[in-house]
């Protein structure tokens, strides 16, 4: 049940918020059905689509819990069933503290390992054994922990698997450092402090390239053969306004969005000039949570937050100004805050939100 879109109508008759309300429940048996949900336990708050080729329909949610023990569930989309959910219990796993991120391996061949990360405390990297029916398993292959003092460390805010160099996984920190990880020897390749205050997120641009932002208001962008520079592509207005959330535009590198904390807009940014946003996204009318940028089309983006709404945004006009006045062309109401968000690069007709204890899975 619940939830339903709006399609904004954008083709210049002046109706730009009359859309068509559509929901997925009462399609019959005709069509398939446009949204699938799962019930956890737990609040969800982490996210993450498998990229394989052959595993499309599998996503990986991560509790969020106040306490040590959180879990990981790996839920896959039973296309016959019509239902989403998790195949096999041993697909479930505890986790140590809530996953700030968790990330399939981002390779869409089928020919290595079937890896899966997490971020907490520390980098944790699973091996997924999904093949045979009766018997999954989920195996913990790595720990990537470079505290000498074990009693210590500082939690991992957020981190990017490199698709471009798949050796290579980028962490941000409360301690202003990124690291970059060498995952094969599972040890540290870079570690630079990145900005003054605490690291939120952080987003690779190619094999060498990432950029971070923070508590300080900054986004920066650093290149590893050069460490000791970095580039800051923007500062949010207001000093000391943190930016929470990062997202590279992989099909068009010139753009990045980014969100201030507890601010309704998103902050789209062209990194060739730097400190002056080109858009500015103020559709949603309480504090945006999550952004993805579409993986198959240079101009889209989704945006989430706690107005209980994910949009989608066509910026196919970013060439001429772009004054704050842009509407959605997709909205979906879904039925409490929307924590996290994820568009699929291996269907892209496919994002999936977390809200409450639902993680539920949307055709756009």
């Amino acid at each position: 049940g619940g939830g339903g879109y709006q399609r904004g109508d954008n083709n210049g008759n002046g109706n730009g918020n009359g859309g068509v309300g559509k929901t997925g429940d009462n399609m019959g048996g005709q069509k398939r059905a446009e949204i699938y949900t799962y019930n956890s336990k737990d609040m969800v708050y982490s996210l993450a689509w498998s990229v394989r080729k052959d595993k499309k329909f599998r996503l990986a949610a991560g509790s969020f819990v106040e306490e040590y023990v959180n879990k990981v569930e790996i839920l896959y989309l039973d296309e016959t069933k019509g239902e989403l959910g998790l195949s096999q219990p041993s697909l479930s796993f505890q986790h140590p503290f809530p996953a700030t991120k968790i990330m399939f391996i981002p390779e869409t061949g089928t020919g290595m390992a079937d890896l899966l990360a997490t971020g907490s405390d520390y980098i944790r990297i699973y091996r997924i054994d999904d093949t045979k029916d009766a018997n999954s398993s989920v195996e913990m292959k790595s720990v990537l922990s470079n505290s000498s003092n074990s009693e210590f460390c500082a939690p991992l805010t957020s981190f990017d698997w490199n698709e471009d160099d798949l050796n290579k996984i980028g962490t941000s920190s409360i301690d202003t450092t990124c690291t970059i990880w060498d995952i094969e020897k599972e040890v540290v390749d870079t570690q630079l402090i990145a900005h003054d205050r605490e690291v939120y997120d952080i987003a690779w641009g190619g094999a060498g390239v990432f950029a971070s932002v923070s508590a300080d208001g900054s986004v920066r962008v650093f290149d590893l053969r050069d460490k000791e520079h970095s580039t800051i592509i923007y500062e949010s207005p207001h000093p000391e306004v943190p930016l929470v959330r990062l997202g590279w535009n992989k099909q068009d590198p010139r753009y990045m969005a980014t969100i201030l904390m507890d601010s309704s807009k998103v902050i789209i940014l062209d990194i060739r000039f730097p400190t002056l946003p080109v858009a500015e996204l103020q559709r949603h009318q309480a504090s945006v949570n999550a952004l993805a940028w579409a993986p198959h089309s240079s101009c889209h983006i989704c945006t989430a937050g706690d107005d209980n709404q994910a949009l989608i945004w066509d910026l196919s006009s970013m060439n001429q100004p772009l004054d704050g006045s842009l509407d959605p062309i997709l909205a979906y109401h879904a039925g409490a805050e929307i924590n996290n968000l994820q568009w699929s690069s291996a269907q892209p007709d496919w994002v999936a939100i977390a809200f409450a204890n639902n993680v539920q899975i949307l055709r756009v």
